[in-house]
């Protein structure tokens, strides 16, 4: 199976120290702005860039975050500015290159990476715009437009930022959901490798610093320098990821990137995509999305009520494929079935982060699975949750080809 990279950017495959980057960049930035006093300018991006860090909506992307608290912090609407901020990232932001430098080594790597035909991923934090994150990979010696990467991370297509969870699950859910080897491999313990460690995520920490491994790494975990991470990769090729979830915390990063993967996967397609089969046996997107609305609608959150009224409620197995020939999903309209299931999502995590955590060990008695708890039920939805994007991307994949 092929194995999935993930690799930081900055301070892994680029030096550059980020207190002296985002010095500069804030400066420069808030020059082009004259408008808006500096302080003003760069206390209120500052604010805004916080909202995206701190962002647990799969319905906002990263950029319509910024955008609701930039903008009416400045007083001033995007499209008067606008202009001003394209010339800042073309002519401006390239001269930030001089206080970065390559890496030689990590340039081998993702090399090797791509010769040994692994999918990569750029995992930089998406707080930047596109432009802003691929200037900096040219910088880095690895253009986007020469390395076929599987994946960059910005602010227009990401809902979920480091150090959240949710950011890992987000990219590999917009990935199909890989069942090979996945690898994360980056600078920063607290941004990069302690938040893939809770989905189960082996990592290398890029450090000279000599310090051992931390426990709370999964197995296999390495920490050394850029030299050591070609043969850690290769020791990592054969395994299999199995994803972490049997913690709170982990079920909920899965059931927050799964609406939000879909929405950027499905975002460019047009209505006759959405009906399209990709064979007759098959679902379209649009039934796909149908589906999980309502199973998520009429069969979790009904569960997760009954469980919170009841003591150890018996809970009856529901035939929901049969729905959609019955209720005639692929009639209906995909966009709106996805802003509906995101809408139901938002309802069932809303329910689940509401309750303590001793609630999570709630039992039941399923028809199907036997004794149960809240906990075992979220797993269940996970799961069904991967399959489905699974199916999503195989979908596109197909229609597309």
């Amino acid at each position: 199976m092929k194995m999935t990279v993930l690799f930081d950017l900055d301070d892994t495959l680029l030096t550059n120290n980020m207190d002296t980057f985002l010095s500069a960049y804030l400066k420069n930035l808030s020059a082009s702005i004259p408008a808006v006093p500096q302080g003003h300018f760069i206390q209120t991006l500052l604010f805004a860039s916080q909202k995206m860090t701190e962002n647990m909506n799969p319905a906002l992307t990263l950029e319509e975050v910024f955008n609701q608290h930039f903008y009416p912090g400045i007083g001033i609407p995007r499209e008067e500015i606008n202009e001003d901020l394209n010339a800042f990232y073309r002519d401006c932001y390239p001269a930030l290159r001089t206080v970065t430098q390559p890496r030689p080594q990590a340039v081998a790597a993702v090399q090797h990476a791509f010769q040994r035909g692994w999918q990569v991923v750029v995992a930089t934090n998406p707080l930047f715009p596109q432009t802003a994150t691929y200037q900096r990979l040219d910088w880095a010696g690895l253009p986007a437009e020469e390395y076929p990467f599987a994946l960059i991370t910005t602010y227009e297509a990401f809902h979920f930022a480091k150090p959240n969870p949710a950011y890992f699950a987000e990219i590999l859910s917009q990935l199909g959901c890989p069942e090979g080897p996945v690898v994360m491999v980056g600078n920063s313990l607290e941004d990069d490798l302690l938040p893939a460690a809770v989905l189960g995520i082996p990592c290398y920490w890029v450090t000279d610093d000599g310090v051992p491994v931390p426990t709370e790494l999964p197995a296999g975990s390495a920490v050394g320098s850029l030299a050591g991470l070609i043969p850690w990769l290769e020791a990592r090729s054969t395994e299999t990821f199995t994803p972490q979830l049997d913690t709170p915390q982990a079920l909920l990063a899965w059931l927050r990137a799964a609406p939000a993967a879909i929405a950027a996967l499905t975002q460019p397609q047009d209505l006759t995509t959405w009906g399209q089969r990709p064979a007759a046996e098959e679902w379209s997107l649009t039934e796909i999305l149908a589906h999980l609305r309502d199973v998520d609608l009429e069969v979790n959150l009904p569960r997760f009520q009954k469980l919170a009224a009841e003591s150890n409620p018996f809970l009856p197995g529901i035939d929901t494929d049969s729905w959609a020939e019955q209720r005639g999903y692929c009639q209906q309209n995909g966009p709106e079935c996805l802003r509906q299931f995101l809408q139901a999502r938002l309802q069932l995590i809303h329910h689940l982060t509401s309750l303590p955590v001793e609630a999570w060990q709630q039992t039941a008695r399923h028809a199907i699975f036997g004794p149960t708890t809240l906990q075992e039920l979220v797993h269940f939805i996970a799961t069904h949750d991967r399959s489905h994007l699974q199916q999503i991307f195989d979908t596109l994949r197909q229609i597309r080809s």
